[in-house]
This record gives structure tokens, C-alpha cells and sequence, in this order.
């Protein structure tokens, strides 16, 4: 029996470890997305009656037209089970949509409404409404009821045919965004069966979906007005710009599928989903701007873009406004509740700070977390793990986190070493700590079934695993063979899981170890399409189908609070989580999956993570070199130049490949990547700044150049190309053997070579040579970049060197740039115990402001200085500059004119000012 259950562990193992089509459901075999595509435009007869304001929101039922009757006072009466709905505004500009049955008709159970993403600050931001206006349709046969949203927009909701949209403030005002304006609304009510012998059930492959509710999808069109793209709703390893799925001139195509799942070498440029889900999309034109949509449900989805044109034989019938074009974009779900959110923008940094109301900021994460990240499956034992960490220090290349992947563990049983491998794991990790590093070990969310396993045994006896359809623990298959599955969407449960991150729990952790959740989509090897079935149960009965997306989300959340827990609220956590849901941000790293060691996957990578950031999830990055497959030397550099500037840096492989450490390609290729990784560190002071503002924000580290010239058409569908914050510009060399490279610089201000100083005119594509030595980078004219030039061991060891701030000359424009500062590590920073610097120069003048928000705050000290000021682009001829409050004069180093290709560039060096970092100061270049 031992043998049998082995042979059939590592069928299901090879069954799931590359991409195969046909384990995976399409569109045709997913019944609620055949039926959602099959309706044509009006087909939805619903109107909206009984409207009125209602504790503050506006209230409304929705019934079908055709079911309607009159009574003899005349009064519509409807004759089946309406919806009801409800539209609220919130404070910024947004505005949410419920529709849902009416709990008072006693349906046969309630449907599940996704708890904890909704930050409970954005709930106090409601307006209450007050008054309800009334007008005509601009066509003169409907009705419409508005309310005032925000300064220049109103919500609007049309009577007959029933529509709700976001207009400019006005009569005449111009829509934003609309949902069911091509009458593709649908939402199919749970019902007993009509007949005793109606089917419900679905089959995939070899499985059955009992069912046992029925049919219960949701499905609706949106449209986003004067929009040229749409991007978002991760994830999936396509363009930046989503392309139309449907309509004219565009092939048969898959929706973008948001399901998430465990998938293995997955394909570039697909709509295939991939392990998480973000149902948020935002639109951008420029004639308009901005404007943003999400649907807070956990169910599998299905999102159509339509490209112009799709429903052209409908316009007759459908009265759209012809002054106007407009992004189609057609959303059906399994299940769950309408619970949607309109944002108006109007610019593109506008709409992610609206989102991030709502589900909440970036965390902000440990300096550490931030640098260069060492992984493999697996470091064979603490041999190697020694011997991995010297060859980083004797080939001078930093590095500040090791991983260790599953088979660290006793058989696969989390929170446990395999002590023949690993007997002392503590010492290991002080070893590591000694020099500012740190250690990640992995914590995946199925736990083996072994009476044996404490873990097991006391999740087992307090029933706090997922049921199957028949009420028992659900027994699926993963990497220690037969286990089960925490039922994470459960308070208590979490509660209880985050207690065994705490040192006396798990045996062998220090407060250097942080943890990584993998394969919590969740993954079951023999499950349907490598899941969990969708009829298992949850906490309170709700079906596996309800909340399947949501599940990761809530596994990482119970494990981030678990570290949070274990150092008594003081340490801020480090948790890197392969499934994402709307909320995410909040509780640590993401990154792309199990990627291929392929040219295409380096290029997908880019606008994969620009989508994350989008989307809320600003930490986040792809595994450097690809983890399947052996990545030529070419490959691997060019990867780890553009690598590091990802959010998140981390080198990783599978177990099969070959050995990829920096220092195994030969001298000249461990330069080039000791090189690439020196640049992290170099910019650790201004990724750190940016993290906070994504923490404070929402703006994410990683831009779309359209984010910071939302004017520009040639941006907007550039993601080849993309902006680490509003200063440096990163284009990434993605062919092999390039020669030149073409880049885009946006703008009317000048960028310079962050290597050279070379400068280059904005709003041109320019032809350079492709180095060997860096993909091509640039610091934007009229901002200040803080660094740190002196290299260490780790980011740790880094913390009282001296500053470097390079000035990028505008002509005779202002200057400006920031500084963020605290101690790396605590959520002092939240009490007002940080730093942050304004950079102003302007009129020969660089001058040093504190930027803290209110008084009492600054708590922070630091006695690091400043001890080189780089500015591009001066005029020659300076001498000197003079340093105030101190009065002193310093010598001043002109550099050579560059001319390599560019406009020519002066470089000007002031060494030593001697001035602090957290004090006020002024130097003027005399």
C-alpha cells in the first residue's frame, strides 16, 4: 500500500509540473461563462423601482419589465422575486454599488459577501445622502435619479431600461463610467429545483461539481468613457494595455480569466489566469483621464474586453451617447453578491489612491526586505547554506536574505527541520544575523495527515480543516502526499494559525527568520484543475466556490499576524505570498510564480508587475533567471539588470536546474551581476522613500510611464519600458545578442544616463547601443535621487553610511526630490519616529526641509551626513559653494563633457559638505 500511495503521489506530482491546456477549463467548458457570452446586447429587461433615499444611501428594487402587472390603485406590483440595490458615495470620488436577493423572501441561504478586505477607515468616509433629483433621460423616455458624488460628479441611476453611471456634474454632463448600458446584466436568484430529475451538476475531466445550490452567476457589462485601454485585473502574464477578447477584426479569444491557481510554466502573453485575482480594472484616454472599476467578489471570474465595434447591429436599441468612445468590458461571475466600486479619478495616481481607500495601503516593509534575496529549492543543508553565504562575501556581492523551500522540513510537516540536515537552526540563523542577514523558510497551507504531526493532530480535533461536500475533512493531495486544509476564511482559525509562528510554537525560529506561503491558491494535486473542488465547505457553510479566490489571501493574512504576534506588535512582518486577492498589499510580498527561463518570460515580467502595482500589490517581482529551466549566461545577466529594480529582488530556481549563483558564469559575468545587484543597493535610500509613499498613497513603486505623463499617447501602451517612481526610467533589453536599443524618453524636460551623465532630449525614441554592462536607465531632469555608494555585505550594515544626492538639472526649472528615514525595522515609524527630507534646488540653491506632517513628530535620530552632492547638466565655470547655517566654504570637482550620443552634459561634485542628513541647510553654488 506504501508503494501504491507513492507511485500515485508522483503521478499526480508530474501531472501538474508543466502547463497543460486541457487540465484547465475554458470559457465553452465553464457553463456560467458559456451562458454570460451567449446574451446579446438588451437583453436584460430589468427596471428600477420603489427608488428613494434610505439610511443615507440611495435604494432601489430591480424587477423584469415583462413581469410586471398593475393593480387596481395602478400600482406596480412585481410578480417575482425583485433585487435589491443600493448605491452609496463615499468620500475622493467614489461610489459603490450592492445588488443582492432580497434577504426578506427568504432565499434558500445568503450569498456570501467577501469580510475583512474593506479597510474600516473607508466605511467613516460615507455621505450620507440627503436629496434625491429627478430628471428626464437625455432621450426624453426614461427617468433618472441622481445624486451628488463629489465636486464635478453625480451618480446616476436610469429607471427604464435600469443603468447606473458616474456623469460630470450637470444635466447635459459626460458619463465617466457605466455598468448594464448594453443591457448585459444578469443574476441568476438561488431556486429549489423545478423537477426532481434536474441536473445541476457539472463534470470536468474526472471530476463532479455537485452543485447543490445551482445555477447562481452574476454577469454585467461596464464601460469606461473616453478611455483609449484598460489595464489591470491580475493575474496574468500578458501586455500592459489588456487587449480586446472579442469583436471585429480580434481572433476567438479567452476571457481574462481570475481564477487562481497553481499553474506550472505557464505561457506568455495569454489571458490564462494565474495565481491571484484582483478584480480591479482602470481605464486611461487622453482626452479625459482616469477612471477606475472593482468588483469585490471571490468567486471564479470572467472579464471580457470588446474590442470597437462588437455591438454594432444592437446601437439602434441600446441609445449609447455617440459622443463619446468608450471601452466595453463585459464581467461574469460564478457567484457572490454585486458589490462594486466606481472611481472617478480623474488622474491615473487619482484612481489607485481611491482603490487603496478602500482596500488599504501597501504595509510597509523592513529595509531588508527590499535588498537582494538568495533562493533555491532547496539549500541542501547548513553545509551549503555556510558555504552559499561566504561565496557572496568572498565575490563582494550583497546580499541580505537566504530561503530555504520544503525540504528544510521533517517530511514536509511545517514548523519542522529535518535535523540530519539542518540540526541547528538556530545557531544557522544567527550565523546569518551576525552580518545583517536574514533567513525565509516555507510555510505552505496543506497540512500532512499524520496523527503523529501536532499540527494535524490538533486541527483535526478542533475541526478546523475544510469539509468536503459530505461534511468530512477534506483529504486532497500536495508535497507531503494525503492532507488537509485550514480553513483560513474562519477568525478563529487564523487566530489559532498565527499562534504557531510564536518562538515556544515554532521550534528552531529566531527573530531573523521570516516566511514564505506557496501553493495557496490553494493547490491539491489530484483536486479539479489542480484545486480545491468548489463544492468543498467552509465556515459557516459557504461553498469552496464562493470564496475560492479569497482563500490565499486570508492564509497569508493569519501568517503575516502570526509574525506580528510573535515579536508582541514591535517588528513589522516579512511574508512573501503566491496568491493575491484585493487586500494583499496590506500584508506583504508577492511574486509572479513559477516563471520559465525564457527571453519571453523576462519581457512578461515587466508588465506583469507594472500590473500588480496598478492594482494595489506594490511589492512584488518575478523570480531573476526564470524557475523552470536553465537560463543561458546572456539570459541570466540581463535579467538581473533589469531585476533590480523590481520591488521585490530575488533569485530562484527549481531543484532540477543547475546551480545559478552570481559567481558560477566567470569573472567578466560575475561583474556584470555584482554590478546589477551594487545598483540595488546603491538605490536601497530611494526605493525605501518610495515604499513609504506606496504605504501612505497607494502609488506603487513601479509605474507605467503613463502614470507620470498621463498626456502622452505614446506611453500609454509602452511596457517595454517603465518609471521607479517620477525619476529614473528603466528599459529593459529583452532579445538576445541586441546591438541597439530603442527607448522612448517622455516629456518636454531632458533625462540623463544614470552611468554617465550623458543627457537626452525628452519626447524622442532614441537608437542606443545595447551594453553589455546595464540595460538602459535614466534619471528625469528636474528631480533629486538619494543614494548610498558605499557598499556592504547587506542593507543591514549599510544604516550609518553616508548619503549621496544627485541633482538632475532642468534648465533653469526647480529641482526636487525627497528622503524617507526611520529605523527599518518597527512600527515606531507609525508613532512618528522617521525622518522625511524635502530636496529643493532653485536658483543655485540646494536647500534641505524637514517634511513631517504635524508637530511631535521626528522623534527618529540619525547622525548620517551627507557626503557627496552630484549635480547633471551644470554650466562649467563654478569654483565653489557655500554651506549655511555653517558658512563654509568647500571646493568644488568639475567633471568632463560627455557627448556619448546625447545632448552633452557637465557633471559638477561637491565632496564633503559636512552637513547632516536631518538638519535644515542650505548650500549655494557660487
Amino acid at each position: 500500500m506504501k508503494l501504491y500511495a507513492i507511485l500515485l503521489f508522483l503521478f499526480f506530482i508530474n501531472s501538474v509540473f508543466s502547463w497543460k491546456k486541457d487540465e484547465f477549463r475554458n470559457c465553452n467548458q465553464t457553463p456560467f461563462c458559456k451562458r454570460a457570452r451567449s446574451r446579446k446586447p438588451g437583453a436584460c429587461s430589468l427596471i428600477a423601482t420603489d427608488v428613494s433615499i434610505s439610511d443615507g444611501d440611495l435604494t432601489a428594487k430591480l424587477i423584469p419589465k415583462d413581469k410586471v402587472q398593475e393593480n387596481l390603485d395602478n400600482q406596480e406590483i412585481p410578480i417575482v422575486k425583485p433585487l435589491v440595490l443600493a448605491i452609496s458615495a463615499y468620500q475622493d470620488g467614489v461610489l459603490r454599488l450592492k445588488i443582492d436577493e432580497d434577504q426578506s423572501l427568504s432565499p434558500r441561504k445568503k450569498r456570501f459577501e467577501v469580510p475583512d478586505v474593506i479597510v474600516p477607515e473607508f466605511l467613516n468616509k460615507k455621505l450620507w445622502l440627503q436629496k434625491l433629483k429627478s430628471e428626464k433621460s437625455e432621450d426624453g423616455l426614461g427617468i433618472l435619479s441622481v445624486i451628488y458624488l463629489f465636486d464635478g460628479y453625480e451618480g446616476v441611476i436610469r429607471h427604464d431600461p435600469f443603468e447606473v453611471f458616474v456623469r460630470e456634474s450637470g444635466k447635459n454632463g459626460k458619463k465617466v463610467l457605466s455598468l448594464n448600458s448594453n443591457g448585459l446584466f444578469d443574476f441568476e436568484q438561488l431556486r429549489e429545483k423545478k423537477e426532481e430529475n434536474e441536473d445541476w451538476e457539472e463534470r470536468f475531466r474526472s471530476h463532479t461539481d455537485t452543485r447543490p445550490y445551482g445555477p447562481q452567476s452574476i454577469s454585467f457589462d461596464v464601460a469606461f468613457y473616453d478611455a483609449d485601454f484598460v489595464y489591470g485585473i491580475p493575474e496574468h502574464a500578458t501586455s500592459l494595455a489588456l487587449k480586446p477578447t472579442r469583436g471585429p477584426g480580434v481572433e476567438d479569444s479567452e476571457p481574462y480569466r481570475l481564477f487562481n491557481l497553481d499553474v506550472f510554466e505557464y505561457i506568455a502573453d495569454s489571458p490564462f489566469g494565474l495565481y491571484g485575482s484582483i478584480p480591479f480594472m482602470i481605464s486611461h484616454g487622453k482626452s479625459r483621464g482616469s477612471s477606475g472599476f472593482f468588483w469585490l467578489n471571490a468567486a471564479e471570474m470572467q472579464i471580457d474586453v470588446l474590442g470597437t465595434g462588437w455591438n454594432d447591429e444592437f446601437s439602434s436599441v441600446l441609445m449609447l451617447p455617440s459622443d463619446q468612445k468608450r471601452v466595453d468590458t463585459l464581467w461574469m461571475s460564478e457567484a457572490g453578491v454585486v458589490d462594486a466600486f466606481f472611481f472617478v479619478g480623474p488622474g491615473p495616481k487619482d484612481v489607485v489612491r481611491q482603490y487603496a481607500s478602500v482596500t488599504g495601503t501597501p504595509a510597509m516593509p523592513q529595509l531588508f526586505a527590499i535588498a537582494y534575496h538568495q533562493c533555491r529549492w532547496n539549500y541542501r543543508d547548513e553545509e551549503d547554506v555556510y558555504n552559499v553565504d561566504a561565496k557572496f562575501d568572498e565575490h563582494d556581492i550583497p546580499y541580505d536574505v537566504l530561503w530555504l523551500d520544503i525540504e528544510h522540513t521533517d517530511g514536509k510537516r511545517y514548523f519542522t527541520w529535518d535535523r540530519l540536515l539542518f540540526p541547528n537552526p538556530e545557531e544557522m540563523q544567527k550565523k546569518l544575523a551576525a552580518k545583517g542577514r536574514h533567513m525565509v523558510t516555507i510555510v505552505d497551507p496543506h497540512i500532512k495527515r499524520d496523527e503523529s504531526y501536532y499540527i494535524h493532530k490538533e486541527a483535526s480535533q478542533k475541526g478546523y480543516y475544510v469539509r468536503d461536500a459530505t461534511g468530512k475533512d477534506f483529504d486532497g493531495w500536495c508535497w507531503p502526499g494525503s492532507s488537509s486544509y485550514l480553513d483560513v476564511a474562519n477568525p478563529e482559525i487564523r487566530s489559532w494559525w498565527a499562534e504557531k509562528f510564536s518562538y515556544e510554537n515554532y521550534v528552531g525560529s529566531t527573530p531573523s527568520l521570516y516566511i514564505w506561503n506557496d501553493m495557496n491558491e490553494p493547490s491539491v494535486f489530484n483536486g479539479p484543475e489542480v484545486s480545491m473542488p468548489r463544492d468543498a465547505l467552509h465556515h459557516d457553510d459557504v461553498e469552496h466556490r464562493e470564496l475560492h479566490n479569497a482563500y490565499g489571501y486570508y492564509f497569508h493574512m493569519a501568517t503575516s499576524d502570526g509574525l506580528v504576534k510573535r515579536g508582541d506588535g514591535k517588528d513589522r512582518p516579512f511574508v512573501l505570498s503566491r496568491a493575491i486577492f484585493p487586500g494583499s498589499q496590506r500584508y506583504g510580498a508577492i511574486w509572479t510564480g513559477d516563471n520559465s527561463a525564457e527571453w519571453d518570460h523576462l519581457r512578461v515580467s515587466v508588465p506583469m508587475v507594472l500590473t500588480l502595482g496598478l492594482t494595489g500589490i506594490s511589492f512584488s517581482g518575478a523570480d531573476v533567471g526564470g524557475f523552470f529551466g536553465n537560463p543561458d549566461t546572456e539570459l541570466l545577466v540581463r535579467w538581473y539588470q533589469v531585476g533590480a529594480y523590481y520591488p521585490f529582488f530575488r533569485g530562484h530556481a527549481h531543484h532540477d536546474t543547475k546551480r545559478r549563483e552570481p559567481w558560477l558564469f566567470g569573472e567578466r559575468n560575475t561583474q556584470l551581476m555584482r554590478e546589477a545587484i551594487h545598483t540595488r543597493y546603491m538605490f536601497l535610500p530611494y526605493f525605501y522613500t518610495l515604499f513609504r509613499e506606496a504605504n501612505m498613497s497607494g502609488v506603487p513603486v513601479v509605474r507605467p510611464l503613463w502614470m507620470e505623463f498621463p498626456d502622452d499617447e505614446q506611453t500609454f501602451s509602452n511596457d517595454e519600458a517603465f518609471l521607479v517612481g517620477n525619476s529614473l526610467l528603466v528599459q529593459g533589453i529583452y532579445t538576445e545578442k541586441a546591438k541597439h536599443i530603442s527607448v522612448y524618453l517622455p516629456g518636454d524636460q531632458s533625462w540623463y544616463d544614470v552611468r554617465t551623465g550623458t543627457a537626452y532630449k525628452g519626447g524622442v525614441t532614441h537608437k542606443l547601443e545595447a551594453s553589455e554592462d546595464s540595460v538602459p536607465a535614466f534619471q528625469r531632469a528636474g528631480t533629486i535621487l538619494p543614494r548610498k555608494d558605499r557598499f556592504r555585505r547587506s542593507s543591514t550594515q549599510m544604516e550609518n553610511d553616508p548619503y549621496t544626492l544627485v541633482i538632475a538639472l532642468n534648465g533653469s526649472q526647480a529641482a526636487e526630490g525627497w528622503l524617507y528615514v526611520d529605523d527599518g525595522k518597527s512600527f515606531e515609524f507609525q508613532r512618528g519616529a522617521y525622518i522625511h527630507r524635502h530636496f529643493i534646488y532653485s536658483d543655485g540653491k540646494l536647500s534641505s526641509y524637514s517634511n513631517m506632517a504635524s508637530a511631535g513628530f521626528g522623534k527618529f535620530a540619525s547622525e548620517c551626513m551627507v557626503e557627496r552632492i552630484i549635480l547633471l547638466g551644470f554650466s562649467p565655470g563654478t569654483k565653489k559653494a557655500l554651506i549655511e547655517p555653517a558658512n563654509e566654504k568647500v571646493d568644488i570637482e568639475l567633471g568632463p563633457l560627455l557627448l556619448q550620443g546625447g545632448l552633452g552634459s557637465s557633471v559638477l561634485t561637491i565632496r564633503k559638505p559636512n552637513v547632516r542628513v536631518t538638519d535644515d541647510w542650505t548650500i549655494k553654488i557660487l
